[in-house]
């Protein structure tokens, strides 16, 4: 275990006209100078939300493809409606940094579903949020980013260097832009990116293994500020890797994580 670093304000502040500077704790696990993929994609969530609003509609899913790690850094977000109708909505965005593409998006809002729409679990309820525990390590990773701006409570005997499918509850202890509320889209998809880190069935140290998107399908809006992801990993020789991650809230099921993942000899 190690200790939790210095914590920024939050890890983006508005620079104005859809510009946002990065802090250190964006950064991923694998290098100080590249952003997990968690936060930028929360701030692709946060654009998507603020275009355009209508009342009554909810994003239910988004796709946000890495073609390249994306920089700790200054970075634009841009929106634009490719299709809108009386019940749904396609929007496409993106993320640039000094004019460079770093990561794209789509996303369908919705109309709510009505009050009568049967609540369906389809899967068992989380186990219980684990009390406090001491800050966990990765192995060769940098952990005074994105890391320790997150709290992690992982199942009894598990962690990000046990291999097997995980369970791990977490949340921010910084916000996602400075002197703003977080909202339960950009919550879950700051966790979103994670799925897989939850689940280390593949070996990252002895193979190179990345994700090459997230897929977050919300059927409601999470609640509250812890989340639990349940991850697994499939994988093949000859082809690639797939985690899913069943995410839930303390009231249980919420949505679904899924991640394409690159495997390749280093």
């Amino acid at each position: 275990m190690a200790e939790v670093a210095a914590l920024h304000e939050s890890f983006y502040r508005p620079l104005g006209d859809g510009q946002y500077a990065s802090s250190p704790s964006t950064a991923g696990p694998w290098s100080p100078k590249a952003q997990h993929g968690g936060p930028p994609s929360a701030l692709m969530g946060r654009a998507f939300e603020q275009h355009a609003p209508r009342e009554g509609f909810r994003v239910a899913r988004i796709t946000l493809e890495l073609p390249r790690p994306v920089p700790v850094g200054d970075l634009r977000a841009e929106v634009r409606t490719l299709r809108s109708g009386g019940r749904t909505e396609l929007l496409e965005g993106e993320l640039t940094s000094d004019g460079e593409r770093v990561l794209m998006a789509r996303a369908w809002r919705v109309a709510g579903s009505p009050a009568d729409t049967p609540r369906l679990r389809p899967v068992s309820d989380p186990p219980q949020l684990p009390h406090p525990q001491p800050a966990h390590t990765m192995a060769d990773a940098h952990l005074d980013g994105y890391m320790s701006a997150m709290e992690w409570r992982f199942a009894p005997g598990e962690g990000f260097d046990t291999p097997g499918p995980g369970t791990a509850w977490a949340r921010q202890r910084i916000p996602l832009v400075a002197g703003e509320e977080d909202t339960p889209l950009t919550r879950a998809l700051t966790l979103a990116d994670s799925s897989w880190g939850v689940a280390f069935e593949l070996d990252h140290r002895q193979q190179f293994v990345i994700n090459t998107d997230v897929t977050l399908a919300l059927h409601r809006e999470p609640v509250g500020e812890w989340l639990c992801v349940r991850s697994a990993t499939a994988a093949s020789p000859g082809g690639s890797g797939l985690a899913l991650g069943q995410l839930d809230d303390r009231d249980g099921d919420c949505g679904r994580v899924l991640q394409t993942l690159l495997v390749a000899d280093r």
